[in-house]
């Protein structure tokens, strides 16, 4: 993709400032599980719940960003002309999802 190409498009603010919201309260969250970490006593599987936790708000933060990016950015690209480009960023991203 052409360095050009990521200036013209950005994150929506209202999108990411309810990403930036979320993630704080996922640190928030970490930092709770770190906590339980310190103690001796501690019981795996509530270790692994919570961990499971922060995965699920990750992946809604992950569907939120996506779901900006397909309403402005994707749905928009062939007024712009970089249907190719869009695709392709968005196949590499989907490999990790």
């Amino acid at each position: 993709m052409a360095s050009s190409h990521r200036h013209k498009l950005r994150l929506d603010p209202r999108t990411r400032e309810e990403a930036r919201r979320r993630l704080l309260s996922i640190r928030g969250h970490v930092e709770g599980i770190l906590r339980m970490l310190e103690s001796e006593d501690v019981y795996c599987v509530d270790v692994l719940k919570q961990i499971k936790a922060v995965q699920g708000a990750l992946d809604k933060v992950g569907e939120l960003v996506l779901r900006s990016h397909l309403k402005i950015h994707v749905a928009t690209a062939h007024e712009r002309g970089d249907v190719e480009a869009i695709v392709d960023e968005l196949m590499e991203v989907l490999k990790y999802r």
